[in-house]
């Protein structure tokens, strides 16, 4: 008697991982799936029960990436000023490991593996620094090759004069080579001081500083308020959030993921 084998279906269903992603409920997934709106690897899949490998397949719902890795965390913190971009600090000062505990402290359910910073701030600049546990995702926002910008928002001294903001967009010529903003506006004027709006995508040590006071008006205050598609918004000093699906999605589009 011939013995019968039987294969296990492999992957995960489609609408589980749309679901997981929190995109939508399970049931919306579906929905989303039989209207048409999901891709998987460029190509639009409608038939429900298709399986798919979150970790190698790419899909997509409304033409936006989103994004299932198992056991993978992705946080954005607004770091504080004043606190140290690294993880631990021998010399005992106030670091992004502090400001991850008490936060976590404060959370309720499982804590993720252990963080470490993508890049860094400078002491005394605030805002917007990503936390993961993704080496390779890690590694690819920080390459030069993939150019992810990074929006500041920078109280200056003096007036900022159109001339000032033509040289920053043409580029200035620094100790280590030359160096331009993408995009800078001015967001406010007042007495003596001036908050200025500046995109670059560069990850030199003290670049923004060194760029404006370039230009003859140095920094007073630092802020990075986004990454890419992700902005700090609301996010207090101090606080954490999950990038979203939508973030992450993106995000993982600009480095090639």
């Amino acid at each position: 008697m011939m013995t019968k084998h039987t294969t296990e279906p492999t992957g995960v269903r489609l609408q589980k991982v749309i679901a997981s992603a929190g995109v939508a409920s399970r049931r919306a997934a579906e929905e989303l799936i039989t209207s048409g709106r999901v891709q998987v690897n460029d190509t639009v899949v409608t038939t429900l029960g298709t399986r798919v490998d979150p970790e190698r397949d790419s899909i997509r719902v409304d033409g936006e990436r989103i994004v299932v890795e198992v056991g993978k965390a992705y946080y954005v913190l607004n770091k504080p000023r004043g606190v140290v971009s690294t993880m631990s600090d021998p010399e005992g000062r106030r670091c992004l490991g502090h400001v991850v505990r008490e936060w976590m402290d404060e959370q309720s359910g499982d804590r993720p593996e252990r963080l470490f910073h993508v890049g860094r701030l400078d002491t005394d600049t605030e805002g917007l620094i990503l936390l993961v546990n993704d080496g390779e995702f890690a590694h690819r926002m920080t390459h030069p090759s993939h150019e992810v910008p990074k929006t500041y928002v920078a109280e200056v001294a003096g007036t900022v004069r159109g001339n000032a903001a033509r040289r920053l967009k043409e580029g200035v010529e620094l100790d280590d080579g030359p160096a331009r903003a993408d995009a800078f506006r001015v967001v406010e004027r007042g007495a003596g001081r001036t908050l200025v709006e500046l995109v670059i995508h560069e990850g030199r040590k003290h670049i923004v500083r060194r760029m404006l006071a370039e230009v003859g008006h140095p920094v007073r205050r630092l802020v990075r308020t986004a990454i890419g598609p992700v902005k700090l918004g609301n996010l207090r000093p101090g606080q954490m959030r999950p990038l979203s699906p939508r973030e992450l999605g993106t995000l993982f589009d600009l480095v090639g993921l």
